[in-house]
């Protein structure tokens, strides 16, 4: 009986330290990426994105971001741009919210899968995060932390019914994309691993030109140590292409 119980008691153990660690939210998105075409080799990408904090409560995130597209090839885009992001904390159980400004340099690969496309993102991020501090019952932002991160995205649509090109109807969208860090770690987790999040949504294209989609992310953040947090959001997002 001891050599069972020994280890089902560890098992135990090892269960309830990991669940300390752990963190479930359930947040909410909005948002809206669009791209406008100035000739054929040059174009404009902007977004807005808006996500709530843990239960729906706050804003937790605003997020906009503009870059500017160049056509490689029909299909191959490459982007430079900036990223500006407004996010709420919580230090000793006062709120405010805290600035990083971002740099991206991406590339942007789509190959046909049927009577659709796969998509292959691949975005360099130079992070430049608001540091914050509180001082009795104010919250301060007080400079930037430096850090790079790398990301790899891919993304497919599935229409429900179609025996042609696809122009117009109902899909299915399948997503996921994974976060590295690399350099200086410290002022994010202090790991390679940064996070994951993998989306599927239905959502029905009105014309060429927009798309519109509501669906579900898993979103796991990788913390400090062995802490980490499962995030449960639902998002409504609008494409545009001009």
């Amino acid at each position: 009986m001891k050599l069972i119980a020994t280890p089902a008691l560890a098992l135990l153990l090892c269960s309830i330290s990991l669940c300390s660690f752990s963190q479930s939210r359930f947040s909410g998105w909005a948002a809206s990426l669009n791209t406008l075409k100035l000739n054929e080799k040059f174009g404009i990408h902007y977004e807005a994105q808006f996500r709530s904090s843990d239960q729906w409560q706050h804003l937790g995130t605003l997020l906009l971001r503009t870059g500017l597209n160049y056509s490689i090839k029909k299909n191959i885009i490459a982007t430079a741009g900036y990223g500006y992001i407004h996010n709420r904390r919580v230090i000793n159980g006062i709120s405010g919210y805290a600035p990083e400004h971002r740099l991206f340099e991406q590339l942007i690969v789509n190959h046909p899968l049927a009577y659709t496309s796969l998509s292959h993102r691949f975005r360099l991020e130079q992070r430049f995060i608001g540091t914050s501090h509180t001082s009795g019952n104010s919250f301060h932002n007080d400079g930037n932390a430096y850090s790079n991160r790398l990301r790899y995205f891919f993304r497919t649509l599935l229409p429900i019914a179609t025996s042609s090109e696809f122009r117009r109807g109902p899909f299915f969208a399948i997503q996921n994309e994974i976060f590295v860090n690399f350099g200086d770690k410290s002022a994010v987790n202090g790991e390679g691993f940064d996070q994951n999040r993998a989306y599927g949504a239905l959502g029905y294209r009105f014309s060429k030109k927009v798309d519109a989609e509501f669906g579900y992310m898993n979103q796991y953040i990788n913390g400090r140590g062995d802490a980490f947090v499962n995030n449960h959001i639902l998002q409504l997002a609008v494409y545009t292409r001009m």
